[in-house]
């Protein structure tokens, strides 16, 4: 799948036309954001990967993406299920990202009793 350059908009929509997301928000001058920019545009082409939807989001130009950041540094990574939010950080390795994407994959829902 091709990484979605998306808004804060954007995102609350996509979260939830999509089961499985994960949304990168980098920022301006963020040379972590530029060292893990091909990893994961390789990540959003591999066939392992693609029923999860990559979404890229500018955390300078969207204030819920810079709210979301406040305390936090770029690039922060978040993965979701349909539409709700599982795990969020700043990652600043391959590994780190290949990890949330695994989890992401493994993902199941608990079965409500």
């Amino acid at each position: 799948m091709k990484i979605i350059d998306t808004n804060d908009e954007g995102l609350r929509t996509l979260i939830h036309d999509y089961p499985k997301v994960i949304a990168k928000f980098t920022s301006a001058n963020c040379a972590i954001c530029d060292l893990l920019a091909p990893p994961f545009e390789k990540f959003a082409a591999e066939p392992a990967y693609q029923g999860i939807a990559f979404l890229r989001l500018d955390s300078d130009q969207n204030p819920v993406a810079k709210k979301m950041m406040d305390e936090r540094i770029a690039p922060f990574f978040v993965i979701y299920y349909k539409g709700r939010m599982l795990e969020c950080d700043t990652l600043k390795t391959e590994e780190e990202v290949k990890d949330y994407l695994t989890q992401l994959l493994a993902y199941v829902p608990a079965s409500v009793v």
